[in-house]
């Protein structure tokens, strides 16, 4: 025989194979041998889960355009709005009347 068949769990359509896992494990939780990850495990795969994520710098690089994108959603809508604006000029006035106040003194 050259090749292999594909029998029982593997020759099952990824849907059927999904429930079948998923009987299992609430069996397991039923029972009690379920696996339930400490905080510490859960913390140790997150981390691993991160490097592995990590080192596909393509992806990385996506990730971080697309957060630059969102952090300055708005902001920049008018390139004089940022010098028009009421709290820069407040900021500006309180400033030269405080510094005219002490060279007056």
């Amino acid at each position: 025989m050259t090749g292999k068949s594909k029998r029982g769990f593997a020759s099952m359509d990824q849907a059927k194979q999904r429930e079948i896992a998923s009987k299992g494990g609430k069996a397991a939780h039923q029972k009690g041998t379920a696996h339930e990850f400490t905080s510490e495990e859960a913390r140790e795969a997150g981390r691993k889960g991160g490097e592995a994520v990590s080192r596909d710098r393509a992806h990385m690089a996506a990730i971080g355009r697309e957060g630059g994108k969102n952090s300055h959603k708005g902001s920049r809508k008018n390139s004089n709005s940022e010098e028009n604006s009421p709290a820069n000029e407040s900021i500006g006035e309180n400033y030269s009347d405080f510094s005219n106040s002490e060279a007056n003194s």
